[in-house]
């Protein structure tokens, strides 16, 4: 018989036993779900992140004090933590930084709120509205972008002017239908006037981007009434990638002397860029999918245990059916490679079938985590297949050996 008619064959094997076979093939199906969907859902979530890191510019970095918003411990033993950034340093900082290198934007900001309610025309917005004060490069640095109105003029920035730029979705709730330009808003006891709309830019991992923010001058926000003293932001941004290692070391320089470390002192600040970020992510990702893949490879071993057990079952109901294959000049290969391919075609076809609501489930999943995009991981799905045809090998080696190892004559007198 040649590998065609093999494969016919074990397709008509298969529909002489539907009943059996669309179980058997759920059995495989369920294995593969949990193995691609694990792997789908942590590299859909991983991929809106790495849209997320992009977005904060290849060539910019954050500085925030080291330990301040890290406060784990290793080993038993709690990091040392450094008081936050202030705004005297902040501004010290960027005006040295872009006296030494020409063409740097510094941009400074703080979270004044990120819990508010904001109200206006007798409405109010929930109260998880986040009210950002930042500088004269917030909006630049941030690649935000403003559809309607201005930024903050030099004046409203130096005197702490209550005016205020928002968000998409503070606008809908506000000002429905009309633009907010020119308005005046009420938050956190102060009233502002609203002088632009800022671009919406959708979910990204259960965040909101700038859809609910309220971004006001970084004067004003220091005047705003709050429980504590504010946390300041600093981001800085090269023009060309080429410098970023370099302007990386000359911003160490430059924050070592305004935070006055001392020498041999380690920094009590970090620098955390889009590749550090990335780094940290790919290692994290890493542990979540080799657990996911030992989750899978344990519903996997379930499945090719319930196949072999099947087509166990299969020979000792076919034994005549082998014995008359074998008086008619079947070789002991040719009834082997039957039975396994009957088996790999069972796997593939659950396999299939798994993969696809494998890759359903896990952009379910990565949806409701806040993922906005949907992902096929093409070469997790490659390995399904291929991990399909191995299960059949495997599972199905023992019950074809079995077979081709039948005696013809005690196979026909079997009952």
């Amino acid at each position: 018989m040649s590998f065609l008619e093999n494969i016919r064959e074990a397709l008509r094997s298969i529909s002489g036993n539907l009943l059996r076979t669309i179980l058997t093939a759920l059995i495989v199906s369920i294995g593969l779900m949990a193995l691609v969907g694990i792997l789908t859902a942590i590299d859909a979530m991983r991929n809106s992140l790495g849209e997320t890191f992009a977005s904060l510019g290849a060539n910019a970095f954050e500085i925030k004090a080291k330990g301040y918003n890290n406060r784990s411990r290793r080993g038993g033993v709690q990091s040392k933590q450094y008081p936050p950034l202030s705004y005297l340093q902040a501004t010290l900082y960027k005006k040295e930084l872009t006296r030494r290198e020409p063409g740097t934007v510094v941009g400074v900001s703080a979270a004044i709120s990120g819990a508010t309610e904001v109200k206006a025309n007798g409405q109010k917005t929930n109260p998880n509205m986040q009210v950002v004060a930042g500088d004269e490069n917030y909006l630049r640095i941030q690649s935000y972008s403003l559809t309607q109105g201005r930024t903050f003029s030099p004046a409203e920035l130096s005197t702490g002017a209550n005016v205020a730029i928002i968000g998409e979705e503070m606008r809908d709730k506000l000002f429905p239908q009309t633009s907010p330009v020119g308005k005046y808003i009420y938050a956190l006891g102060k009233r502002f006037q609203v002088v632009g709309l800022l671009e919406k830019s959708g979910s990204t991992m259960g965040g909101s981007g700038a859809d609910r923010m309220l971004l006001v001058p970084l004067e004003t926000g220091n005047q705003l009434p709050r429980n504590g003293a504010l946390t300041y932001d600093v981001k800085t941004a090269t023009p060309t990638a080429a410098s970023l290692g370099f302007l990386q070391s000359q911003a160490t320089g430059v924050m070592r002397a305004v935070r006055n470390d001392r020498l041999g002192q380690e920094d009590s600040f970090d620098i955390e860029s889009p590749e550090s970020l990335s780094s940290t992510l790919d290692s994290l990702t890493g542990k979540m999918q080799l657990a996911g893949g030992i989750i899978a490879f344990l519903a996997l071993l379930g499945a090719s245990i319930a196949l072999m057990n099947i087509m166990l079952v299969s020979v000792t109901e076919r034994t005549r059916e082998i014995g008359i294959r074998k008086a008619l000049g079947a070789t002991a290969r040719q009834v082997r490679l039957q039975f396994l391919l009957e088996a790999i075609v069972i796997c593939v076809l659950g396999g299939a079938f798994g993969i696809l609501l494998g890759v359903a489930a896990g952009n379910g999943v990565a949806v409701l985590a806040g993922s906005s995009s949907f992902f096929v991981p093409w070469g997790w799905v490659g390995v399904g297949l291929t991990i399909c045809v191995t299960v059949g090998l495997l599972a199905g080696s023992y019950p074809a050996g079995k077979a081709a190892a039948l005696d013809p004559i005690d196979s026909l007198r079997y009952e």
